[in-house]
């Protein structure tokens, strides 16, 4: 399921991007995007506690995401601070793997995957 997530994210990062689009002007997907940035920051600590020996796949993917948007000034630090939001919030609540950390990595990964799918329907060309 993580590589059709990963498939629709890399399509739609490609799509979104372009030199056209103001840097700092807000984008009608800002608020999906900073959603999938915390749900990116939720993957890279509870895969991590969970032994899935990624490691940095989902940090990387974020950077990917940062990469291909290009964010600068406010855009650029709202998601980064979603990525944090959602790294920090499992780390105060987990410590080691348990079923409902499990739960909630598929649950992310679907939900990540949703709206990836949704961004690329919305806003592809």
């Amino acid at each position: 399921m993580s590589k059709y997530f990963l498939a629709a994210f890399v399509l739609f990062s490609a799509c979104v991007s372009g030199p056209a689009r103001a840097q700092d002007a807000a984008a009608p997907f800002d608020g999906d995007l900073q959603r999938l940035a915390e749900i990116l920051g939720t993957l890279h600590y509870l895969r991590g506690i969970c032994g899935s020996n990624e490691g940095g796949k989902w940090r990387n993917e974020m950077q990917a995401l940062i990469d291909a948007e290009t964010p600068s000034g406010d855009r650029r630090a709202r998601m980064i601070a979603g990525f944090n939001r959602g790294y920090n919030g499992f780390q105060q609540t987990y410590r080691t793997c348990t079923p409902a950390a499990s739960v909630a990595i598929r649950r992310y990964i679907d939900e990540g995957s949703k709206i990836s799918k949704d961004l690329t329907a919305r806003y592809a060309n």
